[in-house]
């Protein structure tokens, strides 16, 4: 059975939403930043329990101080990963705002949330004991490095694992 799943990339700017993309799709990593404008689309097609699945990968830009991402975009989407820079702790608090935001515009959605850069263990701002405290919003949580490719597939595989039970 062929299904098409559409996953939003949410978090604040500069989190590493498309270095997260272009690891899952093309196996590659830049250390260049790219903001994005808007929404990029990329698609990868995975095998999950027997069935090929289409991910449509939308890579909406960063939300910050002068920018809110739109609720538009999120129709039509199965589920999105939730983004968090472990060197910057107020991405942490944008997150809370911006899974809210989902839950209030098109309900309850399965989502994983990634905490990226895991490789850069000399720059957290966001403490064990912060990420212990994710634990009582029943997230689902792994720690991520688009760099060094830790978590990224499984983090696609699961969470596509997860939109398929809410089927």
């Amino acid at each position: 059975m062929l299904l098409q799943k559409k996953i939003c990339m949410l978090g604040a700017t500069g989190v590493g939403k498309t270095s997260l993309v272009r690891r899952f799709v093309q196996s590659i990593y830049s250390e260049k930043y790219h903001t994005t404008l808007g929404v990029k689309i990329d698609k990868k097609t995975v095998n999950i329990e027997e069935n090929e699945v289409t991910l449509l990968l939308w890579d909406l830009q960063g939300e910050d101080g002068t920018f809110k991402i739109r609720p538009a975009f999120l129709r039509g989407a199965s589920g999105y990963l939730l983004v968090i820079d472990l060197t910057r702790h107020e991405t942490l608090v944008t997150a809370f705002s911006i899974q809210k935001m989902v839950e209030r515009e098109v309900g309850k959605l399965p989502f994983l949330v990634l905490l990226n850069k895991n490789d850069l263990t000399e720059d957290f701002e966001i403490t064990d004991e912060e990420i212990v405290d994710l634990a009582q919003y029943d997230w689902k949580i792994l720690r991520s490095s688009a760099k060094d490719g830790e978590n990224v597939e499984e983090a696609f595989q699961v969470l596509t694992k997860e939109m398929l039970k809410a089927i």
